[in-house]
């Protein structure tokens, strides 16, 4: 899986926890929205409270990606037809690097505000179980290797959720991410995240406040 960061040049980096933009794409996706309708995917971004949990060791490894492309070379797209280049063929291959996630499991609680709207979190439940296209985990190439929706658990808040669903039992420690006033964790530390998308002009902006720590497992030795 891949939950990409700041793309720099031909480099493509990846965060450790997923995007409020990822999730909320993986949503929609989910659901059948299309790309142009913009207004229905900043309203259900703008209803999200995501939190993520690290299950296992974060594992990078970097793909290196090369294309000769011509000008008449036409690749696949999601709109369904072929897209063409325009200009002339570059002399040179193109070069990409790009970063992923090994192996890595990670649990992701989330609520919707307000509850009532549609989509409901059993809408979303529904949609995950039964995806109106195929689900990608940040790249199109990161297929999901498990079911995707991971069943219903009530905490009183994203942190609390995180520290009590599903806990594996081969680790000590839990890296966690969740929003802020969402919950409080002893030596946790508040960021500032551009991870929120303009749907209508693609671009992201903005800052949204979260907060990052990690926790012991019950029963873990001292």
């Amino acid at each position: 899986m891949a939950f990409g960061g700041e793309t720099i040049d031909n480099y493509g980096v990846i965060r450790d926890f997923p995007a409020l933009s990822m999730v909320t794409g993986l949503l929609a996706n989910a659901l059948g929205y299309r790309r142009e309708e913009s207004e229905w995917h900043d309203r259900l971004q703008a209803r999200l409270l995501v939190g993520a949990r690290l299950d296992r060791d974060v594992q990078r490894l970097t793909d290196f990606q090369t294309a000769q492309l011509g000008k008449d070379d036409k690749g696949w797209t999601t709109w369904g037809f072929a897209e063409g280049r325009r200009g002339d063929s570059y002399k040179s291959p193109h070069l990409r690097y790009r970063d992923y996630h090994a192996s890595l499991n990670v649990l992701v609680a989330l609520r919707l505000e307000p509850a009532a709207e549609f989509p409901t979190l059993d809408d979303l439940a529904q949609a995950l179980d039964h995806p109106a296209r195929p689900l990608f985990i940040g790249r199109k190439t990161c297929l999901p290797s498990r079911r995707v929706f991971a069943g219903w658990h009530e905490a009183e808040n994203v942190l609390a959720a995180l520290q009590t669903a599903q806990l594996p039992g081969k680790t000590r420690y839990l890296r966690v991410q969740w929003p802020e006033g969402e919950g409080i964790l002893a030596g946790d530390r508040p960021l500032d995240l551009c991870d929120e998308r303009n749907w209508r002009s693609g671009v992201h902006g903005g800052w949204r406040p979260v907060r990052e720590g990690s926790f012991v497992l019950p029963g873990s030795p001292t």
